[in-house]
């Protein structure tokens, strides 16, 4: 009975880090950088569809950025992964890395 139960657990857990992994994939969005305007702290991105800040569609927008120094990182034409959230002044990139 004992070894049912260890089983059992480690399957559940197994089932719930591949959730985490699939829920951690659905949130970033893959773009290219179209601009970088450091004095304003916005990035403008050209991206597929961002369905965790739910837009479908792909698009090309302007994001205020987290952390500035996101914006030395990167170039123009840089394809990049990022991840944004929403806020009450627009919205936000929160992480930002290149693609590979």
């Amino acid at each position: 009975m004992n070894r049912i139960i260890r089983i059992a657990a480690a399957l559940a857990l197994s089932a719930g880090l591949t959730f985490g992994a699939v829920a951690a994939q659905s949130a970033s969005i893959s773009g290219e950088v179209k601009k970088i305007d450091e004095g304003a702290g916005k990035i403008t991105l050209k991206h597929g569809p961002a369905k965790s800040l739910g837009m479908e569609e792909p698009m090309t927008m302007v994001y205020r950025v987290k952390d500035p120094a996101m914006l030395k990182q990167v170039k123009v034409g840089d394809k990049v992964t990022f991840e944004a959230e929403e806020a009450t002044s627009g919205y936000t990139v929160t992480k930002m890395d290149k693609a590979k």
